[in-house]
C-alpha cells in the first residue's frame, strides 16, 4: 500500500510535518482516530467465528502481508509488494474482521521498518484498517460470502477473479487518497499533483499485482489451499531473490541478474498457469509438452532460425493457457452446447492478452492468437486467410491437430499416427497450410512413428529448459 510518507516505496525519507496551523493539524490527526476507531469498531460489529476459518488461509495470508512489508522491491517508480497481494486476498476469502486485523499488523511492521513519525505512523494505520474492511464489505457485496453454503459456485467462477481485480483497484485508489489527503494537510501538496506524480507511474505494477491476486484467489477456490501455499512461497522466494540482486555492488553483474531473474519469473508464472490448468486437466500439460516437441522438430525441419525454434516452441507450452478461465464443467464435458463452444472458442484470445501483458512475450502472443486459425478463413478468431496467418501460428497448428488426432484424452478416438498423417493431408489446403503439412508428414515418416507419439507427462519439465529460456529471453537485442 502507499504510506502515509506520500511514497509507496519503504526505502524512501519520510517528510516530516512541516508548520501547519495548530488546530488544522489537532483536528485532522483526531478524524484519523476516529477513522481508525471507526474500521476497528466496524470489524467488531461484523465479526463471526466462521470469517477465520480455515485458519491455514488466515495464517497464510497474515504471514504474506506481514513479511511482504519487508520484503517490498522498488525499482524506479515501480514497486513489488506481496504484501498489498496477501491483505487483498484476505478481504475476499475470508472476512472483515480478519482482514482488519492482517491491516493492522501489516501497519505495525510497516511502522518498525520505516518508523514514521506519530502522524504519519496513525494516518497509516488508520488507512490500512479503513481499507481492509471496507474491502471486504464490498467482496462480500460483489460476490457472497465465502461462507455461506451453496456460494462455493461463484468462487470458482470466472466472476470471482473479476471481483478480486475490482476490489484491489477500489483499494487502491481508497488507500491512495488516503494518504493524499494527508500530504495535502501535511505539506500543501495538491491531490491532482500527486495522481500525475505517485498514482499513474506506479500503475503499471500494481496492475501486475492485481492480475496475479485475481489468479491467486482463483487458483485456491478452484484447486485449494495447497496450490495458493506453493505459489505463496514461489512469489516470497522471487521478492528475496529481487531483494539480493538488488543489493549487488556490481551494476553490470547486477542488470544482467536482474534482467534473467525478471524473465524467469514471467516464464514461471506462466508455466505455473499452465501447470495449473493441468492439476483440473491431465492431458493440458501433456498436450502442451508433445505439441512443443513437435513444433521445435517441425521448425527446425523447415531451416527456421534458432530463435524462432525457440519462439514457436515457448508458444507451443503456452498456447492453450487461455483455458484457465473456462470452469471445469466444460474442460470434462463430452458434449458441449453452442454457449460452451463459444467460451472455449475465445481461449486465443484470452491466453494471447494474457501472455502479451509480460515484457517481451509479444511475439509469442500473436501465436497463440491465431493458433486456430485455418488457411481457408474458417478459423478463429480473427478468420484470417493463408498468408494472413502469421508463419509460425501455421506450423503450430499443424502440430497441434496432429497430437489431437493421435491421443485418447481428445474429444474424438484416437487415430494411429499413419491415419493422423493421411487426415493431415486431407485437410491441407483447406485447414492447414499445405507445405508445412508435407513437411511434417517427411519428417514424420523420416523418425518413425515412436518419435511422433506422445510422450509421459515428466516431459512436460524437461520441454521447459527454465534457465536456457530465461537467459535467451533476457538476453538484449540489437
Amino acid at each position: 500500500m502507499v504510506n502515509a510518507d506520500g511514497d509507496d516505496s519503504p526505502r524512501q525519507p519520510i517528510i516530516h510535518m512541516p508548520s501547519v496551523r495548530p488546530r488544522t493539524y489537532i483536528v485532522y490527526l483526531g478524524a484519523q482516530v476516529l477513522l481508525l476507531a471507526g474500521a476497528i469498531a466496524g470489524a467488531i460489529l461484523t465479526y463471526r467465528p466462521e470469517d477465520w476459518q480455515p485458519l491455514q488461509l488466515f495464517a497464510l495470508l497474515l504471514v504474506l502481508s506481514a513479511v511482504g512489508e519487508r520484503m517490498t522491491v522498488t525499482i524506479g517508480n515501480q514497486t513489488l509488494a506481496a504484501s498489498f497481494i496477501g491483505m487483498v486476498l484476505a478481504m475476499p476469502l475470508l472476512g472483515p474482521a480478519p482482514a482488519v486485523l492482517i491491516g493492522l499488523v501489516a501497519a505495525a511492521v510497516d511502522a518498525l521498518i520505516r518508523r514514521p513519525p506519530p502522524a504519519a505512523w496513525i494516518k497509516n494505520i488508520a488507512a490500512y484498517a479503513t481499507c481492509m474492511l471496507l474491502g471486504a464489505l464490498l467482496s462480500r457485496l460483489l460476490i457472497g460470502d465465502a461462507h455461506t453454503p451453496g456460494n462455493e459456485h461463484a468462487l470458482r467462477s470466472p466472476t470471482f477473479a473479476l471481483v478480486v481485480f475490482a476490489v484491489f483497484a477500489a483499494v487502491l485508489v481508497l488507500n491512495f487518497f488516503l494518504v493524499a489527503i494527508h500530504t495535502r494537510v501535511s505539506n500543501g501538496t495538491g491531490v491532482i499533483s500527486q495522481v500525475q506524480t505517485q498514482l499513474v507511474p506506479m500503475l503499471p505494477s500494481q496492475l501486475a499485482a492485481a492480475i496475479l491476486a485475481a489468479i491467486l484467489a482463483t487458483a485456491y477456490t478452484n484447486l485449494g489451499f495447497p496450490v495458493l501455499l506453493g505459489t505463496v512461497i514461489v512469489v516470497l522466494i522471487f521478492q528475496y531473490l529481487a531483494i539480493a540482486l538488488l543489493r549487488s555492488e556490481d551494476r553490470a553483474e547486477q542488470l544482467e541478474a536482474r534482467s534473467i531473474h525478471l524473465a524467469s519469473l514471467q516464464l514461471g508464472v506462466l508455466a505455473t498457469l499452465v501447470e495449473t490448468l493441468a492439476l483440473r486437466d491431465r492431458a493440458a500439460a501433456r498436450h502442451a509438452a508433445s505439441v512443443a516437441r513437435y513444433s521445435r522438430a517441425l521448425a527446425k525441419e523447415v531451416g527456421c532460425s534458432e530463435a524462432d525454434q525457440d519462439l514457436v516452441h515457448t508458444a507451443a507450452l503456452l498456447h492453450d493457457i487461455g483455458k484457465f478461465a473456462l470452469p471445469d464443467r466444460i474442460l470434462h464435458a463430452e458434449i458441449l452446447s453452442d454457449e460452451d463452444w463459444a467460451m472455449i472458442r475465445r481461449h486465443p484470445q484470452d491466453g494471447a492478452t494474457l501472455v502479451g501483458r509480460l515484457d517481451g512475450y509479444g511475439p509469442i502472443s500473436e501465436i497463440i492468437l491465431y493458433h486456430h486459425e485455418q488457411v481457408d478463413g474458417g478459423g478463429y478468431p480473427a478468420g484470417l486467410i493463408g498468408n494472413e496467418i502469421p508463419y509460425l501460428a501455421r506450423l503450430l497448428t499443424v502440430c497441434d491437430v496432429y497430437d489431437t488426432l493421435t491421443v485418447r484424452d481428445s474429444y474424438r478416438s484416437p487415430m494411429t499416427p499413419q491415419d493422423a498423417l493421411g487426415e493431415l493431408r486431407r485437410v491441407a489446403g483447406k485447414q492447414l497450410d499445405s507445405e508445412l503439412v508435407e513437411s511434417f508428414v517427411a519428417l514424420a515418416e523420416r523418425e518413425g512413428a515412436a518419435a511422433f507419439t506422445r510422450g509421459e507427462e515428466a516431459d512436460f519439465e524437461r520441454e521447459l529448459a527454465f534457465e536456457r529460456r530465461a537467459r535467451a529471453l533476457a538476453a538484449p537485442t540489437s
